[in-house]
Order: structure tokens, then sequence, then C-alpha cells
């Protein structure tokens, strides 16, 4: 491997003066043995299917068999055309279509994992929104995917992208991470202004629980996306601004990982803690699948 850390993915851009897309499509072609037209193209259709997504999410009339999911995009949609929205058009843009991704893949439809289907949304709702704002090209939304996948790499090789491991820090935190430097990158900062981003937003997430009600990816994991997605813009416009992290952004993968560990298994993806077990949590469950959700193991607990 041409990297293992952060830090070494960002020397190497800034030794050879070339973006951290260039040094993981680098990467890419060693491991896949590969020729770089197959593997833009296998990105391009990547992006396609992400473009796909967000569409179909925000026209079609989405309800998950659960009916905990579906249709909440288009209410966004809805009230972002009013240009009354807090947060601005171009964030509440963003958490649209992340939110428009995530009901889709509640709905069993075509999503890519980036990097698990639980945190499908956050990375095509900051680049399509980031990317419209700037007037991005084709070309600049697969670099921005390919910047995404190194940020990725480096995470799942040091810690976790499995909230089964590492709780919802590991998806959705990862996600966030992984959009930060992309939308960094898509606005024009340095290598070392993305790992700034993929730091703050990590740090942003850290001991975030994974606690899906009933067991599926909907509650509170759609809405989480739109968070994370609110998260990485946010943390790439504190870069852009020169804003760095005092702690280093491998330092943060670290603590990530050793976080994830010390977890209780209430707490990651059992549905036997958090969210999932309070009363209306557990009301779901039992609507949804005949029986509550299983109780926590967690003896420290009290209630």
């Amino acid at each position: 491997m041409l990297f293992t850390t952060i830090a070494q993915l960002v020397d190497l851009a800034e030794t050879n003066k070339k973006k951290i897309s260039d040094i993981m499509l680098e990467q890419e072609l060693a491991a896949n043995k590969s020729d770089q037209d197959a593997l833009l193209y296998r990105m391009a259709t990547h992006l396609k299917i992400m473009q796909q997504a967000v569409e179909r999410g925000l026209t079609e009339n989405l309800k998950s068999r659960s009916g905990l999911a579906g249709g909440e995009a288009r209410l966004l949609a809805t009230y972002n055309q009013k240009n009354t929205a807090l947060a601005g058009n171009l964030i509440t843009t963003a958490l649209t279509m992340a939110i428009a991704t995530t009901e889709v893949n509640a709905c069993m439809g075509a999503i890519v994992a980036a990097p698990t289907a639980g945190a499908c949304g956050v990375i095509p709702g900051c680049i399509f929104a980031v990317g419209d704002h700037l007037e991005s090209t084709e070309e600049d939304l697969i670099a921005a995917l390919f910047t995404a996948g190194a940020i990725g790499l480096v995470i799942a090789n040091n810690a976790s992208i499995s909230g089964a491991e590492g709780g919802c820090q590991a998806e959705i935190g990862s996600a966030a991470g992984m959009a930060a430097a992309a939308v960094t990158q898509l606005s024009g900062g340095s290598p070392r202004q993305c790992a700034d981003a993929v730091a703050i937003a990590l740090k942003s997430m850290l001991g975030l629980v994974c606690d899906p009600v009933a067991g599926l990816v909907e509650v509170p994991c759609i809405k989480r996306n739109a968070t994370a997605t609110a998260t990485a813009i946010t943390s790439a416009d504190m870069a852009l601004a020169g804003l760095e992290s005092i702690i280093p952004c491998d330092e943060v993968i670290e603590a990530m990982n050793r976080i994830g560990c010390s977890m209780p298994v209430a707490l990651r993806e059992t549905s036997m803690g958090g969210l999932a077990t309070t009363k209306t949590g557990k009301q779901i469950a039992e609507r949804v699948f005949g029986k509550p959700s299983p109780e926590s193991d967690c003896a420290s607990c009290s209630h």
C-alpha cells in the first residue's frame, strides 16, 4: 500500500503536488492491477447510482415496509423551496439529498454503501449539493469520491466502519469524515485541509452509539445521515477557513477505535440499548415484528 495513515496520505499528496484523489487512484491501480479507464468508469457508475437514488427519493412516493421511512425527503424539499430554511439553501439541499438516498435504501432500492448502507446518504448529499453550488464537473465529483474512498480506507484499516463493531460513530462518523474531505477538495482545499476537515468531523461524532429501533436501518439512522451531512459541510468550511484540528487526524481515528472497543454491546447495533429500548422504540418493534426488542443486559443500569 502507498499509505496506511492520513499523515502518509497527505505527505504523498504534498510531496508530489497532487490531490488526495490522485494518490488514491494510484493506490487502486496498484492494488487491483487494473487500468485507469476501468477504475474511473467503475467510480462513474457509483456516482450514477448515487444520483439515481437521490432522484428516486425526491420523485417517487416511497414508503418502507415498516412504515417508518418514506416521504420526509420530499417534505424537506418543499420546505426548502420557501427559502426560509435556517441553515440556508445549500445545507438544506444536502440534507434533503441525504434523506432521499437513505429512504431509497430503507425501501430496498439501489444505493452505494459509502462506507455502509446505513450511512449511504452522507456522501451523495454533500457532493451533489456542494457540486451543484460550485458548478463542479462529473470529473470533479468522481475525483471527490476517490478522496472519500482514501479516507474510508484509512479508517477501515485503523479503526472500523461497522456499527456492530464500533457503534454509529464508525458508520455515520466515518461517512461524515469521508464527505468532509470530498467537499473540501471540491472547494479547492489542500490535502492538509482535507485531513483537518476529516478530524473536525470525526471529533463531532465520537461516542455515537448504534441503536436502531426494531433492528431496522431507519430510526434514527435516516435523520442521522442528515445531521452528519451538515457536520461534514461545516467541518469543511472550518478547514477551508484555515482552522486546524489540534488533535491530528490519525490520533482522532485511534481514539474512535478505542471508544468503539469500550462501547457496551447493547449500544453496538444489537437494539438492546439506547433509542431501541425506549418505550416507543419497544412499541414499534412489537408492531413491526410482533415481539418487543430484547432487553439490555446492562447490569450497571438501575432503571
